[in-house]
């Protein structure tokens, strides 16, 4: 396993207020884009929630990489994807790295696709069946993604690699 120290910056919040020149582009649109594309051959199995679609939530410049949350009917990751070329770690498909982020150390998974390229992702659900509706899911993602950066989860009671999930409630 590689580490990768990577604190908070000051381009959290979704960029720095000026064009990066030479920066890639939101991946947001190829991660949905692919996504559909395997959704369409999933539907009916059992651990697809037919109530979720495919959508990228809050992707914002960090430390040089893209990252943000996708959520899928079967799965809802935490996804890292680069942003500048030399910032990006060479991760082999399938291996782990681990990120340094305010609410604690969490490991990556090295991922390849043909539409996407190369991404990290990190488990938040999978399945994602104790969600009743879109709305809830993107929540949860918006509040998964921000809960990295506090550091008062970094003593998660649980042990667990990924942000506590906040209760949902009726």
């Amino acid at each position: 396993d590689a580490n990768l120290d990577t604190g908070e910056r000051s381009d959290i919040a979704g960029g720095t207020g000026r064009a990066d020149a030479g920066a890639r582009p939101d991946p947001s649109p190829a991660l949905v884009a692919a996504s559909r594309a395997v959704a369409s051959r999933m539907e009916g199995l059992a651990f697809v929630n037919p109530g979720l679609a495919v959508e990228a939530v809050g992707f914002a410049p960090w430390n040089g990489h893209w990252l943000g949350v996708l959520v899928t009917p079967w799965s809802m990751n935490l996804v890292l994807a680069p942003r500048d070329r030399a910032a990006w770690p060479d991760v082999a498909q399938g291996a782990k790295l681990r990120l340094r982020f305010p609410a604690g150390d969490y490991d990556f998974v090295g991922a390849r696709d043909d539409v996407v390229g190369e991404t990290l992702v990190c488990s938040l659900f999978s399945p994602v069946l104790e969600f009743d509706d879109q709305a809830t899911a993107r929540l949860v993602a918006e509040l998964a993604r921000e809960a990295l950066f506090d550091p008062a989860n970094a003593d998660a009671a649980d042990g667990s690699n990924a942000p506590a999930a906040p209760e949902i409630r009726r």
